[in-house]
Parts: C-alpha cells; structure tokens; sequence
C-alpha cells in the first residue's frame, strides 16, 4: 500500500512539474466580463487552501475572457489535486453552461451540491442551467435556495420575482381559459392558487369576484370585489360589479354611490344613465306601497294620476308657475303631497267645489287634458315641439268643435297618447294604470333627461 501511496504522489508531482513547465500566465480579467451573470465560485472562508484558490482563479479568468479550452483544464486540474473541491466542480459546470452544454452544466452542478448542499455559486449556476432547460419552476427552486442562503443577492431576487411572476402569469392564463370555456370549478382554482403567491393583487381578487358572481355566489363576490376596491382605488370595474350586486339587493344608495366612484375615475355616458336609473329607483323605493301598484290597476284614479305625474314628471311639476288652490278632501289620501304639487302647476284642476276627489276614475279625455298641460309647459321653449303641434290630427270620432279636442290634439301631435284603431280617440273610454304609465313614460321622453 505505501508503495502504491507514493507512485500516485510521483504521479501528481510530474504532473505539476509539468504544468508549471507548460503554463503561462493566465489573463487578467476583462474590463467587461464574458459571463457577467455567473458566480465566482469561491472557495468558502473556512478552507485555507491557497493553491486550490489560485487555481480556481487562473480558470475563472480564463472563462471570463471565453478561453473556455484553457478555463475547463485549469477547473479539471484543480480537482485532481483537490479530490471533492466543490468550488472547482461549479467552475466546470460554469464552461459547460458556455458551452450551452446544459445536460452537462447540470450535472456537475449537481455534483458540487452533493458536497455542499448550501454552496451558493452551485445553486446560482444550476438555476440559470435550468432555466436554459425552460424547467421554470424547478429553476424558481434553486435561486430561492440561493436567497435562503445568502439573502443579499439582489440579482437572484429579482430572478425570483421575474419567474413567480411568470409562473403566476401561467396559473392566471389557466384560469382564464378555464373561465372561458365555463369550467367555473377549475378557474376558481387557478386564481386562487395565484392569489396565494399574490395576495394583494386587485387583479387576482376582481376575477375571483367575476366568477363567484357568475355561480350565484353574490356575497363572496361582492367580499372580492371591495377587497380589490381596498387594494386599487382606481378599480372602476370592480366599482361597478359592486355596483350593480347592491342594486339588484335593492341597495340603492349604496348602488349609486359605487357607480359615483366608477363614473369618477372613468366617466362614460353607461354610468351616467345607470346613476340616473338608480337614483329614481332610490327614490321610488321610499314611495308608499301604492304607488307601485298603479300600473296594475284596470281603472286608474285622479289620486294615482297625480302621483304619477308628480313623481315622473317631477322637474316639470316644479319648474311651472305656482298658483294658489284650496283643495279640501287631499288631506289623509296617501297621494296628497302630489295631488297638492299638480294642482298648484295647473296639470290637473281640482273642482269648482274645491275638492279633487282623488278617487274618480280617469277617462281618456280627463288624461289628454293633463297630457296637453305638460306638453304645453314644454313647448315654451321649445320651437320644434311647438312647430309638431300646429300640425292638427284628424280624429274620426270627434269634431274640432268638441270641448276635449284641443287637448286631444296636443296629445296625438306630441305623440303622448296614440289614436286607436280607426283614428278614433275614445274620449270618454277609462284608462288603466299601464295605459296612463305609459302616457307619462313618453311625456318623460319628450321632456329630455332631469334637469
């Protein structure tokens, strides 16, 4: 055994001799470094092996300078000498990564972790082997391996964001897909694997909120939609899912003011109607009961004419000139505040006896009066609409001479209220609550959008 001790010692002095006999004077680095991305593998503080340092250098500098024939003999050398010199077997691995040999590259990295799981440069050099290899997410492994042990790597931290991002950009496009093509299940599952990587991400919480939505999951959608609200402001589309969630729960309050804050920060004609919309049912919704049910009524009454016309027709009602009216039977009639307003506005009068009996029924001839009144309040400013009206239709069954037809005519030449078939207007026929909304519905076209 001794003999053969020192015939392999013989061995590695010939080989130094030779070496030093052949060798010349490595390069000095470059003033811009060939792989500035790799890592020079240091020997670690505890190994005080001066010559194996001096020899890791001579092949760094020749790897720097992409003499990699003469970095990879100067990296094999040292591990000769140095059996196990992990450092040496990660500059190996670096010429192979030159080399674009990745199987290799891998492989040698991979030995040097054998020797020294935590050996920084191995775990640097075998991510970017691995993401050569397109392997992301085992390469997102070994530099988070690398920040465990050294977190001052700032380069390796920005490596990791990048792939967590990327990675996150893949779950996120398989939840997307997923949604798209209806699996509610599986996109569920995507986002809320990204939102465990990203859990402040507005993003991440507005999807999840559109497809809880879309299962009918209302009150988790809506946690998801104000949660991406709290993280981004400026999220007018998760302002507007809120929006329209509290609407339909018959919130609208709450409703207008999330379409306020989306039409703030991105305005558009869409939301200005649908602030409108439900701003009117805001207020419709603290209507008395009764006032919902005018449209289903066979025979609508003065006192629901009224209130239809005083709440529909609101800023005509209060724009026209007031006057004075003694009304003695409104009091207790749950209609009462807007049989005052209408009376006062000249639309409907009361009668010569003071009284408006709220609850006599409406003929057709009784509308077209209230209708002609509105229609004549618009017309004042406004030339177009009076230019319509000196057009005089030709009603089948009543002559111009007849006490109604005036108003008649104003409400056919406005549009208001339509002839029936044969040109017949059925002045004395009575009206019902779908017919009179209707009525109002069109004069509210002609008046324009609330002022």
């Amino acid at each position: 055994m001794s003999r053969t001790l020192a015939g392999r010692a013989v061995i590695v002095s010939l080989l130094l001799v030779a070496g030093c006999a052949t060798r010349t004077a490595p390069p000095a680095l470059p003033a811009t470094l060939r792989y500035p991305e790799f890592m020079y593998p240091a020997l670690p503080a505890a190994d005080s092996n001066p010559d194996a340092a001096a020899q890791i250098d001579r092949g760094w500098r020749y790897l720097q300078n992409n003499d990699l024939g003469n970095a990879e003999r100067e990296f094999t050398v040292a591990v000769k000498l140095t059996p196990g010199l992990y450092p040496a077997q990660a500059g190996s691995a670096y010429v192979a990564l030159a080399r674009t040999d990745h199987e290799q590259a891998l492989s040698r990295f991979d030995a040097a972790l054998r020797a020294a799981p935590a050996y920084v440069p191995a775990l640097v050099g075998r991510g970017q082997t691995l993401l050569a290899l397109k392997r992301d997410t085992d390469a997102l492994a070994a530099f988070e391996a690398a920040l465990a042990a050294d977190a001052s790597l700032a380069d390796v931290r920005r490596r990791v964001d990048v792939l967590r991002f990327r990675g996150l950009q893949d779950v996120i496009e398989t939840g997307r897909t997923a949604a798209t093509a209806g699996r509610m299940a599986e996109a569920r599952d995507a986002y809320q694997r990204a939102l465990q990587a990203s859990p402040d991400s507005a993003f991440l919480h507005r999807e999840l909120g559109l497809i809880e939505r879309k299962q009918g999951n209302t009150d988790a959608a809506l946690d998801r939609f104000r949660r991406a609200v709290e993280l981004d402001s400026a999220d007018a589309v998760s302002l507007v899912q809120v929006g329209e969630i509290l609407e339909e729960r018959r919130d609208f309050a709450g409703a207008e003011a999330a379409y306020r804050r989306a039409s703030d920060i991105e305005p558009s004609a869409d939301l200005t109607a649908r602030m409108s919309a439900v701003a009117a049912r805001a207020r419709e919704a603290r209507l008395p009961p009764e006032f919902g049910l005018i449209a289903e009524v066979s025979q609508i009454s003065r006192g629901e004419l009224a209130a239809l016309i005083g709440v529909r027709l609101e800023d005509v009602v209060r724009a026209a000139r007031p006057r004075e009216v003694v009304i003695t039977d409104a009091q207790g009639h749950w209609a009462a505040d807007w049989i005052i307003q209408v009376a006062r506005s000249s639309i409907i009068d009361p009668y010569a006896n003071h009284t408006f009996q709220p609850g006599d029924r409406v003929t057709r001839g009784d509308l077209a009066a209230a209708v002609s009144r509105v229609v004549m309040l618009l017309a004042a400013d406004r030339p177009d609409l009076r230019a319509r009206l000196a057009d005089r239709p030709q009603i089948t069954d009543m002559a111009p001479g007849h006490l109604s037809y005036p108003a008649a005519s104003v409400a056919v030449a406005s549009g208001v209220m339509p002839l029936r078939d044969g040109g017949r207007f059925e002045v004395a026929r009575l009206v019902s609550g779908a017919e009179a909304a209707e009525a109002i519905a069109r004069l509210r076209n002609l008046a324009g959008p609330p002022r």
